[in-house]
């Protein structure tokens, strides 16, 4: 069975209509291969947590749309099975931090600053910029998942500048260090994003293969604030 095949049978066979119900039964049908579980469990968090999402400002656009295909590859003979999940999240009377604690206990380690609950965050943040503007609804929903996720506030500003949302895409704080650090030292940090965010390194995390556009527009936007800063220094 491929990966796609799993999770359509999953769908067919979980039970119930709610999608709650389906997320807690991953894991228990999944249980002898915790990989393909996380797998799972993130995929369907994507699209349970998008959908919740696209409510929170009332309007699903056509760039909502267009950017969550970007970041999630789907076959085009799965689309109806990941159309079903997302209506179905959209009707589900449970609320999105609900959905929020599932997908945590699922798909993190019990750590702070899970780096695959980080890309799931990511992945939302991509979606909600897609229309030009992230609206006030949308940042509070993007900071309580974040919350519920145990990602620091110190991950959450990095986050928001990546996406240029604060700080005009701040490169500092894109990499994480202070301004005016020794160039030596934001070498090293820029070097250890670069490594912590190979898509080899998803990919052994637990992202599926169909999201390492993730992994594309992270390096993108650290490798542009790191060229950024050296030309700086370079004019120093």
């Amino acid at each position: 069975m491929t990966f796609w095949d799993r999770i359509t049978d999953f769908i067919t066979r979980a039970p119930g209509s709610a999608l709650s119900a389906m997320v807690e039964a991953i894991r228990t049908v999944f249980e002898g291969d915790p990989q393909l579980r996380r797998r799972v469990a993130f995929s369907i968090a994507i699209i349970a947590l998008s959908a919740k999402m696209a409510k929170a400002d009332g309007v699903v656009t056509q760039d909502e749309v267009r950017a969550f295909h970007e970041i999630f590859s789907v076959p085009r003979n799965e689309q109806a099975n990941v159309s079903r999940l997302y209506n179905l999240a959209q009707q589900d009377v449970a609320g999105f931090e609900a959905y929020a604690h599932q997908m945590a206990n699922l798909c993190g380690y019990g750590g702070p600053n899970c780096m695959v609950l980080e890309d799931i965050l990511d992945a939302l943040f991509h979606i909600a910029k897609a229309d030009g503007v992230i609206h006030e609804r949308e940042t509070e929903f993007l900071q309580r998942v974040a919350e519920i996720f145990d990602i620091g506030d110190d991950h959450f500003e990095q986050m928001l500048s990546r996406h240029a949302i604060t700080g005009d895409g701040n490169p500092y704080l894109v990499l994480g260090v202070e301004h005016g650090a020794p160039f030596d030292e934001i070498k090293r940090r820029y070097r250890r994003l670069v490594a912590e965010n190979h898509p080899d390194k998803l990919i052994a995390r637990g992202v599926p293969e169909e999201f390492l556009a993730i992994a594309n527009t992270r390096l993108a936007a650290i490798n542009a604030a790191y060229e950024s800063i050296e030309k700086a220094q370079v004019r120093a």
